[in-house]
């Protein structure tokens, strides 16, 4: 069959994509391994999908090149995606953070995609293996399928168990595009060395301050049998590279000096009890073990009380690794940006060949930022197909 655009992944990007081009009168199919479409959709926010952040730009995302998100993230905005969200009736909230969430499912996002899809005709085509995908006369051949332009929205090899691979990273090098290498982000990050005591902890969550060599991240860290994680913790990891160190402020809300004033004004109190009434009484009493100041703050010089506030203000992890792909739920990285047009998604060497969402070196934080990503660059190439 031949068509206008073959577009290879049925998930976020890829149906956004599809939908956009169809309505503009392309014949388009999308060719879809799993076996139904939308499958991170559906998982996304515990099932009821983080689709945007209504705050996103071009700020809140990691990339090779910082400007590259700009031109798609003005064109479709967070407003545009929840205008089509509310022409389908589908109620949605806020949680924190400018993060939105349907009320009820994830599974009204994928119908509501797979509509938009039906009003452009688009054929969509489940559990297809891809194989070779040739291209010559200006015609890219999938199977028995040909297009003069070919769209690769096929993601990044996070979560693996939901069938996802570095296709798009080898398909893209076929086309002798650059790939800036892939790594897991917003991903639980582990530790060993000292910070092995810290394992102890797990289950206990504390709201704190994370930060990694970019942005700090206010948010809930969480400790795990094998390391940290939690939002705060998810977020900074992104940046994180290995043999770098992991901040984390436990008191984000007190000023400098409170240690002084609290010897001050309750000089028979101690340490311990002032982190039991801040912190979760587990992580008080670790904390407060590893700093041992076991005297009242009274018997205490300054120096001393400084010193821990600057601890409890910074405190270093040395992450020794991650949980990696597995547990990622994005990847940093992948194909280049220096390779595409900002404006069209659209390859400057291989006329007719598109990138879009995960499989491009765009990534968002936690919190509907790559959820505005997909729709915005599937946009920007459906709109030029």
């Amino acid at each position: 069959m031949q068509y206008d655009a073959i577009i290879l992944g049925g998930g976020a990007s890829g149906l956004m994509c599809a939908a956009r081009a169809g309505q503009r009168g392309r014949r388009v199919l999308v060719l879809e391994r799993a076996e139904k479409v939308g499958k991170k959709i559906l998982i996304s926010g515990g099932g009821r999908c983080n689709f945007t952040n209504i705050g996103a730009g071009p700020a809140n995302y990691l990339s090779a090149n910082p400007h590259f998100a700009k031109s798609a993230l003005a064109r479709y905005t967070p407003r545009d995606f929840l205008d089509l969200v509310e022409s389908y009736g589908i109620a949605w909230h806020e949680k924190t953070l400018g993060q939105l969430f349907c009320d009820g499912s994830a599974r009204q996002i994928v119908e509501m995609l797979l509509a938009e899809c039906a009003k452009g005709d688009v054929e969509v085509r489940c559990g297809v293996e891809v194989g070779a995908v040739d291209h010559s006369d200006g015609l890219f051949r999938v199977g028995e399928d040909t297009a003069p332009a070919l769209v690769i929205a096929t993601g990044g090899p996070s979560i693996p168990k939901m069938g996802a691979t570095g296709f798009a990273y080898d398909l893209a090098r076929r086309f002798g595009l650059k790939v800036v290498e892939p790594r897991p982000a917003l991903v639980p990050l582990t530790l060993g060395g000292e910070d092995v005591l810290f394992r102890e902890l797990s289950g206990v969550s504390a709201d704190v301050t994370a930060q990694a060599s970019g942005p700090a991240f206010r948010e809930a860290a969480l400790f795990t049998h094998r390391g940290l994680s939690g939002p705060a913790i998810l977020q900074a990891s992104s940046y994180w590279r290995p043999g770098e160190e992991v901040a984390v402020n436990f008191l984000p809300d007190r000023a400098p000096g409170w240690l002084p004033e609290a010897k001050r004004t309750a000089p028979r109190t101690t340490l311990r009890t002032l982190l039991r009434d801040a912190l979760p009484e587990r992580l008080a009493d670790t904390l407060a073990e590893r700093l041992a100041l076991h005297r009242e703050l009274g018997n205490q010089p300054d120096a001393a009380l400084r010193a821990a506030e600057a601890r409890l203000a910074r405190w270093t992890f040395r992450p020794n690794g991650s949980e990696g792909f597995a547990k990622a739920e994005v990847t940093v990285g992948g194909i280049a940006t220096s390779e595409l047009s900002s404006k069209t998604m659209e390859a400057k060497t291989v006329p007719g060949l598109y990138a879009i969402g995960e499989a491009v070196d765009v990534t968002g934080w936690l919190g509907g930022y790559n959820f505005q990503w997909a729709w915005a660059s599937g946009v920007a190439a459906g709109d030029a197909l």
